[in-house]
């Protein structure tokens, strides 16, 4: 089994977890590493250059080209729909979704002085940072995790703002200074879970790959996708969803902004027993017709 995956150190760390995972289910496995254009694409946001799509395409290509049997993928960077043709096999276990501070002098958000320059190129960070600090600077940051740690490591940011599960997964989680709550900072859709996508027809693998998913984290992040998907899936737009369950019931928060930075922030929330992906949708799309009801607007990606 051929796995295709970026050439970043965190999608091959991600990549060689799933190998670990295969290999002590008996699969002999090798990777196939390839640069993707959204890896390439440095002086400028994803949302201006053709969005998160950027970083799967060309592992889209490998698989329909046979040179590559599965796609490891971090789930938030997968579009809301896949083209026709292909299939997300599962959804592993998520590690912390949270966004993580972190920062060199100073130890939490609100230590920051007036004015200070925050790093993140996310429309949802920048979003979520501007409702709870409006006084700071926030400035573009883009590159791979390494590339972002070195950036405020120069003193280029005061702080920066980066997924806590990628630091965890490479074991720099001592450079995280704190987590924000979902409560303050809701996570991206899909964050912290990783994904695996196949060409649909190949029931093998996903027969292979069945035992790898989490039940829990796939229902969570479907209910979280469905509300992007529903909003019109745009990395144009600042747009939070996270979802985890208390008991059988799956709590959903979303939160929209406007692209423009103008108006306050459109919260909802909802819930319900979710047992598969269709109920774990129908909340996702319930949750999305109530941002729309406070204001927020379908934007096609």
């Amino acid at each position: 089994m051929v796995i295709a995956t970026r050439e970043s150190r965190l999608a091959l760390w991600q990549a060689g977890h799933v190998q670990t995972l295969l290999e002590q289910r008996g699969h002999r496995i090798t990777l196939l590493g390839i640069t993707t254009k959204g890896d390439q694409i440095l002086d400028r946001s994803l949302s201006k250059v053709g969005g998160k799509g950027l970083f799967v395409k060309e592992l889209e290509a490998a698989l329909e080209e046979g040179r590559a049997d599965i796609a490891v993928h971090s789930l938030k960077d997968v579009p809301m729909d896949l083209p026709a043709g292909f299939a997300l096999a599962c959804v592993l276990e998520r590690e912390d979704p949270r966004d993580a501070f972190v920062s060199s002098r100073h130890a939490a958000l609100a230590d920051l002085p007036q004015g200070a320059v925050v790093g993140t190129s996310s429309l949802r960070r920048i979003a979520l940072l501007r409702a709870l600090r409006p006084d700071l600077r926030i400035e573009p940051l883009r590159g791979n995790l390494d590339t972002r740690l070195r950036k405020l490591d120069e003193g280029q940011f005061d702080a920066i703002v980066l997924a806590a599960a990628g630091l965890k997964r490479l074991g720099l989680g001592a450079r995280i200074r704190g987590v924000f709550e979902p409560g303050d900072m809701l996570p991206a859709a899909g964050q912290g879970a990783l994904a695996i996508e196949v060409r649909a027809q190949r029931q093998d693998l996903i027969e292979a790959l069945a035992p790898l998913a989490h039940q829990a984290t796939w229902l969570a992040t479907a209910a979280e996708r469905a509300v992007s998907r529903a909003m019109g899936g745009s990395c144009s737009m600042p747009l939070a969803a996270f979802a985890r369950f208390d008991g059988e019931y799956l709590q959903l928060g979303a939160a929209w902004g406007d692209p423009d930075g103008s108006g306050p922030l459109v919260k909802a929330r909802g819930g319900a027993a979710c047992a598969d992906l269709a109920a774990a949708q129908a909340l996702g799309e319930q949750v999305a017709a109530k941002l729309q009801g406070g204001g927020a607007r379908y934007l096609p990606g």
